[in-house]
């Protein structure tokens, strides 16, 4: 039987849970730690992180660290795999809507300049060349050009996810499964009986419990959780890289199962973006993926089990 704990990050409920007991401890610690070398890596939100330190010389290039590049090629996977759907080149955008710190700061705190926001109609009118194609990785010269600004958070928390997991599992021999926020990976062997999942966004939304198969990941993108108000207008924190503002929100949630969770939260996000039309295409590629519309209705792709199901190994597609 799988031990676990959890505790806070990001603003974000963190859990390990082990298939041995006695390995929970050095496993939280070794998830607590990778965690730390990623926001310190990559955070958007400190003045200290490597990334933000850099800034100022990255429309000249600059030379990175291993662990900041790992970053930005994971993103810059996310982005291709998506065509763009997922940009991490979107950092201005956020800044200018509000998000500017952690999501419980930005509700509790006026931000700290007037967000300067386009009208939806005149943004949504021009849509923006793609900006994650002008980011340039050269071994370890990273290239950002000046008015942009890196947004790794998204991937960043994945691969955070996929990266403690392996850690686990590679240090202490034990099954494990790790959550960020909502963002899952295993590695090594599940418990008796898999990984048992409730897959739900918030308690108002349709729950469905799933045994997630052992060596994949999950991810929920949701236009719900991280959502915030200025001068009386609602925004919520996934953007449309083609206008930089707050993608329509067709979908409450949408969750993926993947052979990473990197990828499940690539295509999650994606799918947010891509609205309607996001349907069709994770069935034309396979992708197991569940969405919920803004009337609690389901629809499942990719061999996602049916609601009526409330076991299922779900990895095996996409």
């Amino acid at each position: 039987m799988a031990a676990r704990t959890s505790w806070t990050v990001w603003g974000l409920e963190a859990v390990v849970a082990v298939t041995e007991p006695a390995a929970l401890e050095s496993a939280e610690g070794m998830v607590r730690a990778t965690v730390a070398e990623i926001d310190e890596a990559c955070s958007r939100f400190r003045d200290d992180s490597e990334l933000a330190r850099l800034q100022p010389a990255l429309a000249a290039g600059a030379r990175v660290s291993p662990l900041l590049a790992l970053l930005v090629e994971g993103a810059h996977d996310a982005a291709r795999w998506t065509d763009g759907d997922v940009d991490p080149t979107l950092g201005r955008d956020l800044d200018a809507l509000g998000y500017d710190r952690d999501i419980v700061s930005v509700r509790l705190f006026p931000p700290r300049q007037a967000p300067e926001i386009a009208t939806p109609a005149d943004a949504r009118a021009l849509p923006r060349p793609a900006g994650w194609t002008r980011v340039s990785m050269d071994g370890r010269i990273l290239t950002v050009p000046d008015d942009l600004r890196l947004d790794l958070g998204a991937s960043a928390k994945a691969i955070a996810a996929d990266r403690a997991a392996s850690r686990v599992h590679a240090g202490l021999g034990s099954g494990v499964m790790v959550s960020l926020g909502g963002d899952l990976a295993t590695a090594g062997p599940a418990p008796d009986g898999g990984w048992q999942v409730l897959v739900q966004d918030l308690e108002v939304d349709p729950a469905q419990q799933l045994t997630l198969s052992a060596g994949f990941g999950m991810a929920t993108s949701s236009t719900q959780k991280r959502r915030w108000q200025r001068d009386g207008v609602q925004f919520h924190h996934i953007l449309d890289p083609r206008f930089g503002l707050p993608a329509e929100p067709v979908w409450r949630s949408v969750t993926v199962a993947a052979p990473s969770c990197l990828a499940a939260n690539a295509f999650s996000t994606a799918g947010i973006v891509r609205g309607f039309a996001a349907v069709d295409w994770f069935r034309a590629l396979g992708i197991a993926g569940r969405f919920v519309d803004q009337q609690g209705r389901t629809i499942a792709t990719g061999g996602w089990p049916s609601e009526q199901q409330t076991t299922a190994g779900v990895g095996f597609h996409g």
